[in-house]
């Protein structure tokens, strides 16, 4: 295994959260012996004091920036304005801070949300100017996607090395189950298995079921983004996927039968779909850094559902 990691200092924001413990685990594995995640607690990354003196506290080498205020449709909906100024503030000011130390290097974790509405399948990084983003979702993805245009200029004017990488929607053990701020598979896992335990009639869905989505399993998802901090050192973006889509309705359909439950779904079809359809070409993180994603759809849901099970009274 490569030594890449080993003496290196590595700050994960958001290294706590869903993501992040996929990260910090795949650096242990490593062997990164200083891998530092900066805590809520201890530092709030809107703030640009408290971000300079995390880069004070923690002198990294390598930054993996994986802090976000997020959440579903609803949240978007809710919280826009909120959504727009801490993801940007974030981002801009570690960058800019990052740069002003002269770190090796910073990798940005973006967004499918940045994408056009109306992206051609499969979404192309070379699509992503191509129009505005779904209107649910647009505030969170423009101000991710300004750290792209951050990364790029910087790298031009300075010659900091900053990576892009856009993530599709991720899900896994860990994910965040909370009806306030979940995706759509931990929404639907919690709501069958839930039901089905209750020995209720129906679950209730937002919108048609008609819009499709492509989804990353959380530790091949971290697999791709260390090969790239590895390997990949270009401002040029590149989508982070496996490479396939589904339905809504195919997938509750499919959690359905793999969580027991025998009732019914009711569409509330006055609430949003969201973008119509996602599914990324994945080539150029195989072509770039060697990443393709191995968990099999089915065995990532069950593996999802099972730590739902285990932790849900927890």
């Amino acid at each position: 295994m490569s030594t890449f990691f080993r003496n290196r200092r590595i700050v994960v924001t958001g290294g706590a959260g869903f993501l992040g413990q996929y990260i910090t685990d795949g650096l242990r594995k490593r062997g990164c012996r200083n891998i530092l995640v900066p805590k809520i607690e201890d530092y709030d990354l809107v703030e640009l004091k408290d971000i300079r003196r995390m880069y004070d506290d923690m002198q990294p080498d390598i930054v993996i920036h994986l802090a976000a205020v997020v959440g579903g449709i609803g949240a978007n909906r809710e919280h826009p304005g909120e959504f727009f100024y801490k993801n940007l503030m974030m981002g801009v000011q570690l960058i800019e801070q990052g740069r002003l130390r002269q770190i090796e290097k910073f990798v940005a974790i973006g967004t499918v949300c940045a994408y056009p509405k109306f992206t051609p399948v499969p979404f192309k990084e070379e699509d992503l100017w191509n129009g505005y983003p779904e209107e649910t979702n647009a505030p969170y993805g423009l101000a991710k996607k300004m750290l792209l245009v951050q990364s790029q200029s910087y790298r031009a004017e300075y010659g900091f090395n900053s990576i892009f990488l856009l993530p599709v929607n991720l899900y896994g053990p860990g994910d965040n189950f909370d009806p306030a701020g979940s995706h759509v598979i931990p929404a639907l896992i919690k709501k069958c298995v839930d039901a089905a335990e209750s020995g209720a009639d129906h679950i209730d869905c937002w919108g048609t079921g008609s819009a499709s989505r492509e989804f990353i399993y959380a530790a091949d998802a971290a697999e791709g983004i260390l090969l790239a901090t590895e390997h990949y050192n270009s401002s040029e973006p590149v989508n982070i996927g496996a490479g396939f889509e589904i339905t809504i309705k195919n997938l509750a359909e499919k959690i359905i039968e793999m969580t027991g439950f025998t009732g019914k779904i009711r569409w509330d079809t006055s609430r949003p779909d969201g973008q119509p359809r996602r599914r990324l070409d994945v080539s150029k993180a195989k072509n770039y850094f060697g990443f393709e994603a191995k968990t099999g759809f089915d065995e990532g849901l069950k593996a999802t559902i099972d730590w739902y099970r285990k932790h849900q009274s927890a």
